[in-house]
């Protein structure tokens, strides 16, 4: 088996990297050395947002997020440029406050039908009171309308 290493790949007539495309029936070498044709698409996180939830409410970095919404102590409705195209998405959630030796949570309030662009998230201690917190973020996993 031949190894290419380059600093940039560019399809022909493309600009620094722009135009290349990852296919869902993508190969590629897993850990033990096996060939394994992947849906590397699907493998990718469509939406992430991660925010400061204390006094204001700060989005520190986020990937297709439109909005974020403080609904009170805790409390965040999350709004995603795209939507999901189905119900059967997964959000992964996590939450902290470096000054509480409380382990903090992050959980999904309720969740929505398909094509729906909003989420609400609720911040809680392992006591389960609501508390704004300095560090919280969530990802969706699954396919986008």
């Amino acid at each position: 088996m031949s190894e290419i290493f380059v600093d940039t790949i560019r399809k022909t007539g493309g600009s620094l990297g722009t135009d290349i495309r990852v296919k869902n029936t993508s190969v590629y070498e897993s850990d033990g050395g096996t060939s394994v044709t992947q849906n590397l698409v699907q493998c990718v996180s469509k939406s992430w947002v991660n925010w400061n939830g204390t006094s204001t409410v700060a989005v520190q970095d986020s990937i297709n997020h439109s909005s974020l919404t403080d609904n009170g102590t805790g409390d965040y409705t999350i709004v995603i440029a795209s939507a999901m195209s189905n119900a059967n998405y997964c959000a992964s959630g996590m939450c902290g406050a470096a000054a509480n030796s409380q382990e903090a949570i992050s959980r999904e309030s309720f969740s929505n039908p398909a094509t729906t662009t909003t989420s609400r998230y609720i911040t809680a201690y392992a006591n389960t009171s609501t508390e704004d917190v300095p560090y919280a973020g969530v990802s969706l996993f699954g396919d986008l309308a």
